[in-house]
């Protein structure tokens, strides 16, 4: 076999198998009330990124701006409790104005990054981002924890639209004083 032929052969296999692993479209939740979903989330666990290693007591807060982004300030202390504290001041930006569901932030200009709510509960007391790439993942709460039971629940759910338990971290969290 020549070597154009075997190059060839193998760009065929990898073409024709690069449709088997295919995933469907992230799913989105069917609708956001943008006003409830603002205020602080802890970030209980995901696919941190990588500036997200070793993060202590993440939360991300969101503030619905005069213009009508997304105000988002994500701060946390970088490698244990008594770390530095650290905030990162994202934009986003609403990209499915029906739903209110999908969402773009821009960390540095002119880069926006996929941001879709592909869960969140009737009592917008826990939710989870991802993105179509499913590279990234958050899993977020009002409170520092959350019941064993609705993480397997999370857990399973996440796993459903292709996303792999095996690369979901745990963020720790100090105990809050009420």
């Amino acid at each position: 076999m020549s070597n154009r032929s075997y190059t060839l052969s193998v760009f065929v296999l990898l073409f024709s198998l690069s449709g088997c692993a295919q995933v469907a479209p992230l799913s989105n939740v069917d609708y956001v009330d943008l006003q409830r979903f603002m205020g602080r989330w802890y970030v209980i666990g995901g696919i941190p990124t990588f500036f997200e290693k070793g993060a202590h007591n993440p939360t991300e807060t969101y503030q619905i701006g005069n213009d009508g982004t997304i105000e988002t300030t994500f701060t946390f202390n970088d490698g244990s409790f008594e770390g530095d504290q650290k905030s990162y001041r994202p934009i986003g930006f609403v990209v499915d104005k029906q739903s209110n569901a999908v969402w773009e932030m821009q960390f540095i200009w002119p880069f926006k990054a996929d941001y879709r709510i592909i869960y969140l509960d009737e009592q917008y007391a826990h939710t989870v981002i991802g993105r179509e790439k499913r590279d990234y993942l958050w899993i977020m709460s009002r409170e520092p924890r959350i019941e064993e039971l609705v993480w397997k629940e999370i857990l399973i759910l996440v796993e459903s639209v292709g996303y792999s338990s095996d690369q979901i971290h745990q963020f720790p969290h100090a105990k809050v004083s009420k």
